[in-house]
This record gives structure tokens, C-alpha cells and sequence, in this order.
């Protein structure tokens, strides 16, 4: 009988009724560091540059137009900023003519606080959008054409608003890798 009490214990105890002690887990081996790797700057930089080639070729999709024919530029003003895009080539009207259809649909969508171009091109929300979406009463829109392209100058009183314009101008800058200051200067 001691027998039988003995498997029978044995056999509830294995199918859980009796708590038995587990191994303590194993410490998970640390994190690797990116830093110390020796190709941790080569890694960056190339997704980094697949990142941009996707903005780019998003940008020309959603854009109308080609990145290689013509140069973004976006401006910091204490009043708000600029979107700056011209025809790389004075003879390119085509290119000119799609960036000013472009812009004036993309005022329209500013102003009405539409922000879903951008998303589309840098494949997330830039910063300082959400700001500008429940702001869009205090933000203007202007489209200026010129000989090359077209301008889209934003101005706001408010300064929320233009704490998110910065933001958003900045977001650009970087994302298009123009190399165009963030430093804020007086309006143009």
C-alpha cells in the first residue's frame, strides 16, 4: 500500500497539485552595445540612406514630381516659415508646373489641417502636425509662384502654433537632408 500512496502523490504532484520548485530563470545576456561596434557609423548611415531613398521615392509618388529635378528648401521665420521648391532647370516647365499644382493642393490640406501628404511621404507623423491640426485657425497659408516653382509661406501669431511650425519646418530639413539652417531668423 505505501507503494501505490507513493506513485499516487508522485503522479499529482506532476500533473501540477503540488507546487514544485522551478529553476530559477537565467539572467538574460545584456543588450549588444550599437556604439561598440566597430561598423555601428556604417550601420547608421545606411539606414539612414535607405530611409531618405524611401522619402524620395514616396515624395515623387505623392508629389508629382522628381526629386532630381528639383531642390527643396524650408525656412525658419520668427513669424512662421517657408516650403521652397524650384525646377532645377529654367527650361523644365513641366516640372515647375507640378511643383505649383502640388503646393496648391497642399495649402488647401494645410489649412484644413490635413496633414496626411507629409505622413505619406516621411512615413510617420512629423512632429508639430497634431499641434497644427487643432491650431489651423491660427495658421496661415500663402502660395507664392515664382519663375522656377512655388513657395508656400506660413505665418501665425500664436505661439504654440509656431513652436509647431518650427518643429514641423525642422522635421523637414532633416528628413529631405537639405541642409537649410533651423536657426530662426527674421521674416523675408
Amino acid at each position: 500500500m505505501n507503494t501505490f500512496m507513493a506513485t499516487a502523490i508522485l503522479a499529482v504532484s506532476m500533473a501540477g497539485g503540488i507546487a514544485q520548485e522551478k529553476p530559477a530563470p537565467q539572467d538574460k545576456p545584456a543588450p549588444h552595445d550599437m556604439a561598440s561596434c566597430p561598423m555601428h557609423e556604417q550601420h547608421e548611415a545606411a539606414a539612414q540612406d535607405e530611409h531618405h531613398q524611401g522619402v524620395v521615392e514616396r515624395g515623387d509618388e505623392v508629389m508629382g514630381f522628381s526629386h532630381e529635378k528639383a531642390t527643396h528648401h524650408f525656412f525658419l521665420y520668427a513669424d512662421g516659415g517657408a516650403i521652397d521648391v524650384q525646377s532645377n532647370s529654367a527650361e523644365d516647365t513641366a516640372t515647375r508646373d507640378a511643383i505649383r499644382s502640388h503646393f496648391t493642393h497642399i495649402v488647401k490640406m494645410f489649412a484644413a489641417g490635413d496633414f496626411n501628404a507629409p505622413m505619406l511621404i516621411h512615413g510617420q507623423n512629423p512632429p508639430g502636425t497634431e499641434t497644427m491640426k487643432r491650431l489651423k485657425e491660427q495658421i496661415q497659408y500663402r502660395l507664392e509662384s515664382t519663375d522656377r516653382g512655388g513657395r508656400i509661406r506660413i505665418t501665425t501669431k500664436n505661439a504654440e502654433a509656431l513652436q509647431a511650425v518650427h518643429s514641423f519646418l525642422r522635421f523637414q530639413i532633416a528628413d529631405h537632408q537639405t541642409g537649410d539652417s533651423k536657426e530662426v531668423v527674421p521674416a523675408a
